[in-house]
């Protein structure tokens, strides 16, 4: 079997998401497999070369795993002719000005979301890769969860019949950082700083509703700072400026009302830390991170509204549990698989500047529509 080495610029690896879900779970999970097997029989070796400001913290990272190859140079590791493919898991603020400079170097770009911190720079960068004939991708993983492939399976299925509905809870409890340590970084909190739950969830949000129900045409908005103090890394009391709750409503192509509740301000009472629930005329399902469960139209309860009565029926027992049928490994892991080939082979990629642009346009719009108290709609952006 031939391996074919891709080399890979990981900048940002030392930051949670770049470390834990792209470096660990997916680049050396891929490695410690063998590699990304293609049709012709060649398999696709990704060589890293970490890159971040931190020496310490590169070096650090490298020799708990093995690896050699790191820099604090982001200009030195782009001039080289080994390197194909540069990966930026950044803070937002400095996404733009590095993935700028590897469409010059003439590298692929895959990266995280945000693409970029408003739609136009977003386009422009879109424009740019395209004439340097370049391809691109950016994350877009809640399409490889469990519980979002199985519901992508019922839908195909034609299990809903007519789709009428989605809502949506996400969120947790994030500690203001005073007596617990807070499980996010302080500059989510800081609007200056690129934070916001609206400019990190509605690009997810964009994505999931295209992908699965159809395009978004309008959004209504309203969002919240409800912890107005926090205390970041060091122990510092600071002023939280940005967004920490967002509840949207989506009209969507066809007919479909998404109504998505996003917050760290909310303690969980349900399965899991995302829940989608779809109602359709002919069924419904409640989806999360790994579990799917449905209720069909044949087996629908018919409760009655009573106050004065206790209810005793157990609503929660009325559904049944979608099976996996299927092995389904790490969304972050799964996708990067499919960059690699198209990187390789050029097997389609849906998930391109193009479409991260249409996740930093909702956003964009969701805080317009926060900010001036209206109904905003979505036009179609195009390169």
């Amino acid at each position: 079997m031939t391996r074919r080495s891709i080399g890979i610029i990981v900048n940002g690896v030392t930051g949670r998401m770049g470390y834990r879900q792209h470096l660990v779970r997916s680049l050396l999970a891929i490695r410690s497999a063998g590699g990304v097997p293609l049709a012709d029989g060649t398999t696709v070796w990704p060589h890293l070369v970490l890159v971040g400001r931190s020496e310490a913290k590169l070096r650090e990272i490298a020799e708990r795993h093995g690896l050699d190859d790191w820099t604090t140079d982001l200009t030195a590791a782009l001039a080289r002719d080994d390197v194909q493919i540069y990966f930026d898991a950044q803070v937002t603020q400095q996404r733009e000005k590095a993935i700028r400079r590897a469409i010059e170097a003439g590298k692929h770009i895959y990266t995280e979301k945000p693409l970029a911190e408003d739609t136009a720079a977003a386009l422009d960068l879109a424009r740019a890769a395209r004439a340097a004939g370049v391809r691109t991708g950016v994350v877009q993983d809640k399409l490889f969860l469990p519980g979002l492939r199985k519901l992508k399976r019922l839908l195909d299925g034609g299990f809903f019949g007519q789709v009428l509905s989605v809502r949506g809870e996400f969120g947790y409890w994030v500690f203001e950082g005073d007596w617990q340590p807070a499980q996010r970084p302080s500059w989510n909190y800081r609007s200056a700083d690129g934070g916001g739950i609206v400019v990190d969830m509605f690009p997810h949000w964009h994505y999931v509703l295209a992908e699965l129900f159809g395009e978004v045409r309008a959004v209504t908005a309203t969002i919240a700072t409800h912890i107005p103090r926090r205390v970041d890394e060091a122990g510092r009391p600071y002023e939280a400026t940005a967004d920490d709750a967002a509840y949207g409503i989506f009209e969507l192509e066809g007919g479909v009302i998404a109504q998505l509740n996003s917050s760290w301000c909310v303690r969980v009472y349900r399965d899991e830390l995302v829940e989608f629930q779809v109602d359709g005329t002919e069924g419904s399902a409640v989806a999360g991170l790994r579990r799917c469960r449905v209720q069909h139209r044949a087996v629908t309860p018919k409760p009655v509204w009573n106050p004065d009565l206790p209810a005793t029926e157990d609503f929660r027992s009325q559904w049944t549990e979608v099976p996996d049928n299927e092995d389904f490994d790490n969304g972050f892991k799964v996708q990067w698989e499919a960059f690699l080939r198209h990187v390789a082979t050029g097997e389609p990629f849906p998930w391109d500047f193009l479409a991260g642009a249409r996740g930093v346009q909702l956003a964009e719009l969701g805080l317009l529509s926060a900010r001036e108290g209206r109904r905003v709609e979505v036009p179609e952006l195009a390169l």
